[in-house]
């Protein structure tokens, strides 16, 4: 057979393959409408109206569920779901009243937080996003998947894609920062680790994507607060993370408490209808947030039953808590304020998901107790998830090379942070088995081995105020507030202080200080913390700042003295080996910032892809020039900015090019740098694409991230990098709201941060 007639062959084998598959796909749509249509034809209208309500499981106790409040709404076909009930036994007890007592013997969604793994618990979102590794970002989800679905979970409400600029939001710990390339790559990452494309596999979740939307611009960082901008930048900023979960084929979204052009997300029409479904081709369904509907009352949008008409007519298909779907529904509708085809879709939406799920063909086949005794926090789990987390780990400074310290000497480790093993795990860790988390004493023990001699002495209490630290570790991730006075705490910290060659301070925040309505307006270390760091540093003794946090920090103070710091953010249930890891050099730090740092609470929203004024300060950053965009008390630019972190090798970029200073619409440009490995050290580098566009009809950022790769060098290695700019990558919404590239000057910006002003340029011609 010769050339041509093997292509042909194979071309016509392929389309044969992909007709066959198109063809089963399509078999498989016409089975489940056929089926949920016939199903629905039996349901009463309350039969209905119950699907669209998701109660949390209340007071669910294994062995008495029978009993239970919400086990009879069950029986009545009165709920569609529940939340926050843990086990494959008790979940199994449940649905088995959900399908073996009710009439139409409907299952039920089972949801949960699992937001960043299940028992294995990994870094915080915000940590998991500084890897920048697309890869183990899905494998994280991939595990977390696994772990819930054995231990009966069918629906995790995450990921979180809320682009959030501001570090008062104590949710921005949830989210993956501030850029809306990088985390629509991360919310492609989550949606395919939890759903692997195939939600009939019984070791996939059905994700959900929230906030819908904008919920991490509340104005002043207050969360549940207004959120106002203008629809441009809801676009340009904030909505792309969205709707690259959304493309990449997520099976829900929720709701977010914030207001939207003055109607709060969960009434707004525009968004859920408009934007979701008509523009983006969204074909899950919409659950609320925690009485995302009843809460609208407080907003000023009427009572109960208005806000849930409200909320009906603009899309939402499930009831999160507020019942007010189940208790006015069925009156709304006597009165001809819904339809009974609005009713009927939300209910397909929701039956269809139990359907992709494989719910009506095995209830049960998320409730294998062997599947739990053996797939949820195994020791392979916890080895991905060590990995990981010593990934996420971000050196932000390492003065004369100071880390990796030697495994010998004698290592003080001081701090309300050093034996805290229950903060680990970080904010929103709800499946997490905080006993079995490994604090950073025992992590520096276990990894320095015999030759290191190491003390510990926890030096001063969270905060002054013991009612602030209540406050801040809520859950069970208490701290053990010491009841000696802070002079008795800092007088034990510094004798072993004295005993010792090097001082590892491990401070910062608490588990709860970010995280759901953990708000701040000061973004420093607490004061108590700073006075003990303050005293170590006086001893002489060299100091590493082990800094624990949720958000970006002001630390001006601290990398003004401190010689070396390390951003663990909180790195899951495996923080203390994974930081031991990188201390020790183990693992060579590879972390890049997805969040600014700024130098003072007064530059918040700080962010990278900022725009230009009409009197920009220019090249004079740091010094005051009157009549210029500037602060009159601070500089302009932040402390550590968006896309840094450092390594304990060194790496040159040179021999920056081009392939054409030109480019058409349909035409393509490839840009290519060196990277070189010129320190010592075996490492990674997060190579960072940036593109400006010079002149637009709208105004546009200085840079915007297009393009990434992490990639692994050993010492003295050199490799090139090349990147791809197509017509996708110079797309932005202009104030039409199209999605359009304009001709005219480029830049291309290729480093190790943001702030690199490594360029070529290139003109992009009709």
């Amino acid at each position: 057979m010769n050339n041509k007639l093997i292509i042909a062959f194979l071309c016509f084998s392929l389309f044969g393959y992909s007709q066959k598959k198109a063809s089963k796909k399509a078999v498989a749509i016409k089975a489940k409408s056929e089926f949920v249509a016939d199903l629905m034809a039996r349901m009463t209208l309350d039969e209905k109206i119950g699907q669209l309500n998701l109660p949390t499981s209340g007071d669910i106790t294994t062995g008495a569920a029978n009993s239970s409040n919400v086990a009879k709404n069950i029986e009545e076909g009165k709920v569609g779901g529940l939340f926050n009930i843990k086990s494959a036994e008790k979940i199994r007890e449940v649905q088995k009243i959900a399908v073996e007592k009710s009439r139409l013997k409907i299952p039920l969604l089972f949801g949960m937080d699992v937001i960043h793994g299940y028992e294995t618990t990994f870094p915080i979102p915000l940590g998991l996003s500084c890897t920048w590794d697309m890869k183990l970002i899905e494998r994280s989800a991939q595990i977390a998947a696994q772990e819930a679905s054995a231990d009966g979970i069918n629906w995790t409400f995450s990921p979180m894609v809320d682009i959030s600029r501001d570090p008062r939001w104590g949710r921005i710990s949830e989210g993956s920062g501030e850029d809306a390339f990088l985390g629509s790559q991360i919310a492609k990452a989550m949606v395919n680790g939890y759903q692997q494309d195939d939600l009939s596999k019984n070791n996939s979740i059905l994700s959900c994507v929230k906030h819908f939307a904008l919920y991490g611009a509340s104005e002043a960082g207050r969360d549940y607060n207004t959120v106002d901008m203008s629809r441009i930048k809801m676009y340009n900023d904030y909505f792309p993370p969205y709707k690259a979960a959304v493309d990449a084929g997520a099976g829900s979204v929720m709701a977010s408490f914030n207001e939207v052009d003055g109607i709060p997300a969960t009434g707004n029409k525009w968004l859920m209808t408009e934007v979701l479904r008509n523009q983006w081709g969204f074909k899950g369904f919409v659950v609320t947030d925690y009485t995302g509907i009843p809460e609208m009352m407080a907003h000023g949008m009427g009572d109960l039953q208005t806000v849930s008409a409200l909320a009906l007519n603009a899309g939402i298909e499930m009831d999160m808590v507020g019942e007010g779907f189940l208790t006015t529904l069925k009156k709304s509708l006597a009165e001809n304020k819904v339809t009974v085809e609005q009713i009927d879709n939300a209910v397909r939406l929701i039956l269809n998901a139990k359907y992709d799920l494989g719910l009506f063909q095995d209830p049960y086949k998320y409730c294998d107790v062997k599947r739990a005794k053996s797939e949820i926090f195994t020791s392979s789990n916890r080895l991905e998830a060590r990995e990981i987390a010593s990934q996420s780990l971000v050196l932000l400074k390492n003065e004369k090379q100071f880390l990796p310290l030697k495994k010998s000497g004698t290592i003080a480790v001081i701090g309300p942070l050093a034996d805290a093993k229950e903060n680990m795990a970080g904010t929103w860790s709800v499946a997490t088995n905080m006993d079995k988390s490994i604090s950073l004493i025992a992590g520096i023990k276990e990894v320095a081995g015999s030759g290191a001699n190491v003390l510990y002495a926890k030096g001063s209490n969270l905060d002054y105020d013991a009612a602030f630290e209540e406050k801040a570790t809520m859950f069970g991730k208490t701290l053990h507030r010491d009841t000696r006075t802070s002079a008795d705490l800092l007088a034990e910290a510094l004798k072993i202080a004295n005993q010792s060659d090097v001082i590892l301070a491990a401070l910062g925040e608490s588990a709860e200080m970010s995280g759901e309505s953990s708000s701040r307006t000061n973004l420093e270390i607490p004061q108590a913390q700073k006075d003990l760091l303050q005293a170590l540093l006086k001893t002489g003794k060299p100091v590493v700042l082990v800094l624990f946090t949720g958000r970006p920090l002001v630390l001006v103070e601290e990398n003004e003295t401190v010689p070396a710091i390390l951003n663990t953010w909180f790195a899951g249930s495996e923080a203390g080996s994974a930081i031991a890891d990188v201390i020790f050099g183990n693992e060579n730090p590879s972390g890049k910032l997805t969040t600014t740092f700024p130098r003072s609470v007064g530059q918040v929203p700080i962010y990278y892809s900022h725009k230009n004024t009409g009197r920009p300060l220019g090249n004079q950053e740091g010094k005051f020039e009157k009549f210029k965009s500037n602060y009159i008390d601070e500089r302009n630019e932040p402390l550590y900015p968006f896309g840094f972190g450092l390594s304990y090798t060194t790496f040159d970029y040179s021999n920056l090019k081009i392939s054409s200073d030109k480019m058409s619409f349909s035409g393509k440009v490839n840009v290519s740098v060196d990277v070189t490995n010129t320190g010592t050290f075996d490492g990674k580098e997060v190579v960072q694409l940036y593109i400006r566009d010079l002149v637009g009809s709208v105004t546009r950022p200085l840079k915007e991230l297009k393009g990434f790769q992490k990639i692994a060098l050993k010492k003295g290695e050199k490799k090139t990098v090349t990147f791809e700019i197509s017509i996708e990558e110079l797309k932005f919404y202009n104030s039409d709201l199209q999605f359009v590239a304009e001709a005219g000057q480029f830049e291309v910006y290729i480093g190790g941060s943001s702030n690199t002003d490594n360029k070529v340029g290139f003109e992009l011609n009709k």
